[in-house]
């Protein structure tokens, strides 16, 4: 975690350090560059078109004043006269300090010969890089690697003698050798086609099956008699009384049938009417029955449950009057419930019914429910910006209760995409870079195009090729270093 907070404060720092250097610094205008390569002859170097020769001395630098030599060479061997060189050594930001530069102002001393020194203000490596624009031609670049106390300059592009490259390096190409890469960091990885699968995670709340509800209602007033489904939570089953009702429409209804069964004889339209009647008003065929045996009206009705289930609501008690069509009780079957996951309207579109979904609760933290979606609610949440979806699950045990929050997991198969390590992709506003290593400790910034993020992972649409060898730690500072070394309004 320490590593973590000196790495982010290195980076601000060299952030900060270049925007100073920025407005104190005249930036040369970018130009092609190419690598150094060794050649045969008096003058081991070569740089596009020229033979140079680049000493420094004491032959192993240290801190304070060190003197740099660079020898200048057409093609045929004469000696290149009234060039512009510029050269520096720069020691990139690394850890809480910032980036450092060593420039030397190259003067000509004798035809071809350049002389100059530059001061180097602690140990370490400082790589330089050696800029020749000659009479009438374009300027190109040299670049070294120099250490204090390590005797001799190294080619940073790593060729082989007596090849010319020819590249142009991408502005903000910076170099890191293997002793800065180790110190802060520095690692790669590469861009390769993937399999990826998008997790999407929501948060979701168990809910009840709502084709499993029943409410008890009523068609008349009545005032209540017994109760005996009197608590919310209670186990009932399809038939059982729930409590009984007092109402005189109903009572004279029973007294209208039972005269005119008496009056017809036991048959009838008119009989059939009455019993109808009784019908309509939810009383049951076993309690016409009953009062026909008896032959005489019951003050109190029965009230049965219409399945199976739970009382998950209750609003009568005993002596209570009510009207007709009140929401009396709710009973709820949980053997089967609904858990709805709210969805984030930018994940919308990869949801689809049908797809895997795994949920797991905090009253469970060590079970794994395995469902599909079943629906997907098609409204949003204007406030949240999210959409249901509906996941069923079986509950005999009663295990999953109402109201419980749920973390809902669903796996979005993405197929196979280019991707990189998520850690190499950094963000400039609207922007999307990561820096490509393209060997001989050069790395340089490209812009990307990126798609779906997936298991640690960034799909690039745009800007990379398989095989792209990607800065996926320590990015930070190079970024700064670059910035610097392209100009601050490159990206």
């Amino acid at each position: 975690m320490t590593r973590k907070f000196i790495v982010i404060g290195a980076a601000l720092t060299a952030l900060l350090a270049g925007v100073w250097l920025g407005t104190k610094l005249t930036q040369a205008p970018s130009q092609p560059s190419t690598d150094v390569a060794s050649v045969d002859g008096d003058l081991p170097y070569r740089a596009g078109h020229l033979r140079l020769g680049v000493d420094v001395a004491p032959e192993a630098p240290v801190v304070g004043t060190n003197r740099l030599t660079v020898q200048l060479e057409d093609a045929g061997g004469k000696p290149v006269q009234s060039a512009a060189i510029r050269a520096v050594a720069e020691m990139p930001a690394m850890g809480a300090m910032p980036a450092m530069r060593a420039p030397a102002e190259m003067h000509e001393t004798s035809p071809g010969v350049y002389v100059g020194t530059f001061e180097l203000s602690m140990e370490g490596a400082w790589p330089l890089s050696v800029t020749v624009q000659a009479p009438g031609s374009p300027a190109q670049t040299a670049s070294f690697d120099m250490a204090t106390g390590r005797k001799g300059l190294r080619p940073s592009a790593g060729v082989g003698a007596g090849e010319v490259t020819g590249e142009s390096e991408p502005p903000g190409t910076v170099y890191v050798d293997a002793t800065r890469r180790q110190m802060i960091g520095l690692t790669t990885g590469v861009a390769e086609p993937r399999s990826l699968t998008r997790t999407i995670r929501a948060v979701g709340r168990v809910t009840y099956d709502e084709t499993r509800l029943a409410d008890v209602s009523l068609k008349y007033e009545v005032w209540v008699g017994d109760v005996k489904a009197d608590f919310i939570g209670k186990q009932v089953t399809k038939g059982d009384v729930l409590f009984t009702v007092y109402s005189p429409d109903l009572f004279a209804a029973q007294q209208e049938y039972l005269e005119t069964w008496r009056r017809s004889g036991h048959g009838g339209d008119l009989l059939e009417a009455a019993r109808l009647r009784l019908q309509f008003w939810d009383v049951s065929d076993a309690f016409i029955r009953e009062i026909t045996r008896g032959g005489r009206p019951k003050k109190y009705v029965p009230v049965r449950a219409p399945r199976n289930g739970i009382v998950v609501e209750k609003n009568v008690v005993e002596g209570t009057a009510h009207k007709r069509g009140m929401r009396l009780m709710r009973i709820a079957d949980l053997s089967r419930v609904w858990i709805e996951a709210e969805v984030y309207e930018a994940d919308l579109s990869l949801v689809a019914s049908g797809m895997p979904a795994s949920v797991t609760l905090p009253y469970l933290p060590d079970t794994v429910l395995q469902g599909t979606v079943e629906y997907i609610y098609p409204y949003m949440e204007g406030r949240t910006r999210t959409a249901r979806v509906r996941i069923a699950f079986p509950n005999a045990g009663g295990a999953l209760k109402p109201d419980m929050y749920a973390e809902v997991r669903l796996a979005v198969p993405l197929g196979e995409r280019l991707a990189v390590p998520e850690e190499a992709v950094l963000i400039a506003g609207e922007r999307r870079f990561v820096f490509e290593d393209l060997g001989g400790g050069r790395l340089a910034p490209r812009r990307v195009q990126t798609g779906h993020r997936a298991d640690g992972f960034v799909e690039i649409r745009d800007g990379l090729e398989p095989g792209d060898r990607v800065v996926t730690s320590g990015n930070f500072l190079v970024a700064s270093e670059s910035r610097l070394k392209a100009g601050l309004d490159q990206w």
